[in-house]
């Protein structure tokens, strides 16, 4: 839609990847629609993952005894992040919709992309502690996690030796953008590609340019306990 800013957090190694070939279906899909789109590429930026002492700049509030938590809070509201991380709060603040697009690592999203989530949604920017979830700070905003899997769409359901895909979504979902204030966009995912034929590659290609194509008329989830344990 003509005028909406998008986020896309792309966290994969290879540019010829498949999750490559989404990442550039959505940029350029989207950018048709006359959407504003923002891409961080997270191993292209190098980005650092770890949480530590350099996410703050100037002096700590407790120097004795070293709390990320505490010390990037009190960080943000003096103005004392690092310069990446204002670089990546400022494109979230921006954008009306985040698409997460990544290969599922051991039932979880890679750590560069584990490592955006814990340094860039800190407290006081994403979430405080009496406004979390539909109370969150990121409020207003629309997500969706665009991920493929090594295993088959059967191994992921309830009766699968993986279970429903919908208890991994829990954390990443739920625990993260919903808990910051954040609506959340049904998950496209794309099942085992690299153990599918050409053709089948290409439908989920295709079916990933159909779905951008009426996104902003889709409406999330119902982010409740139900929707992942029903």
């Amino acid at each position: 839609m003509a005028g909406k800013k998008v986020l896309i957090v792309y966290a994969h190694q290879e540019p010829k990847s498949f999750n490559g070939s989404l990442l550039k279906i959505a940029v350029e899909e989207l950018t048709k629609q006359g959407c504003s789109v923002t891409v961080s590429d997270l191993y292209a930026m190098q980005f650092e993952p770890r949480a530590t002492r350099n996410d703050i700049v100037g002096h700590l509030h407790n120097p004795e005894a070293f709390n990320y938590g505490v010390e990037t809070w009190e960080a943000y509201k003096r103005g004392g992040l690092s310069k990446d991380l204002v670089e990546e709060q400022k494109k979230v603040q921006e954008a009306d919709l985040l698409i997460f697009q990544f290969p599922l690592f051991w039932f979880n999203m890679p750590a560069i992309l584990k490592g955006w989530m814990d340094r860039v949604l800190v407290q006081g920017f994403a979430y405080d502690l009496s406004k979390v979830y539909d109370g969150g700070l990121l409020q207003g905003k629309l997500s969706l996690f665009s991920f493929t899997t090594g295993a088959s769409q059967e191994m992921y359901s309830k009766e699968g030796i993986s279970g429903d895909i919908r208890y991994v979504l829990w954390p990443m979902q739920h625990g993260i953008m919903h808990f910051c204030g954040v609506k959340v966009l049904e998950p496209h995912i794309c099942y085992a590609p690299e153990n599918v034929s050409e053709e089948k590659r290409k439908e989920m290609l295709v079916a990933w340019s159909q779905r951008l194509k009426t996104l902003w008329k889709e409406e999330p989830i119902d982010c409740s306990p139900e929707w992942y344990f029903k």
